[in-house]
């Protein structure tokens, strides 16, 4: 039997992957010169909520199947309200994550909508895997 701070690892570190992915979508999507701006926003949203996951799973703090950025920072505010007010700016990425997904729920996404959502998901990317980071040296 596994140790459960081990069982814990993998599993911070398998929603760190899974963000990563999505991050790398968005980015190079983004880079490529593509229009696709719909699918920019979604894989920027998806990275966010991941990594948000992936620092509410190392805080050990359940979360339900969601993607609604700032309910996963309303959990987070429970261990760290500093952080997670340092992030609500990325509940502008809610509508990416269901609605840019399907025709005539929300306006197209424009190039603009399409950077500022990956600076978003880079912006959790940071903030999340700064602290990540320090326990794991630590």
């Amino acid at each position: 039997m596994r140790p459960p701070e081990e069982v814990k690892r993998e599993l911070v570190q398998q929603w760190l992957q899974k963000a990563e992915e999505d991050f790398a979508v968005a980015r190079y999507l983004l880079e490529s010169g593509t229009t696709y701006w719909g699918a920019i926003g979604f894989h920027a949203q998806q990275a966010a909520e991941k990594f948000l996951k992936a620092y509410l799973v190392h805080q050990q703090i359940e979360f339900p199947k969601t993607h609604d950025i700032e309910e996963l920072l309303d959990l987070l505010s429970r261990v760290d309200e500093s952080l997670a007010a340092s992030l609500r700016i990325a509940g502008e990425l809610n509508p990416y994550g269901v609605e840019v997904r399907y025709p005539g729920d929300i306006e197209p996404m424009t190039p603009d909508e399409a950077e500022k959502a990956v600076g978003l998901a880079s912006l959790v990317r940071e903030a999340i895997l700064r602290p990540l980071h320090r326990s794991t040296v630590s």
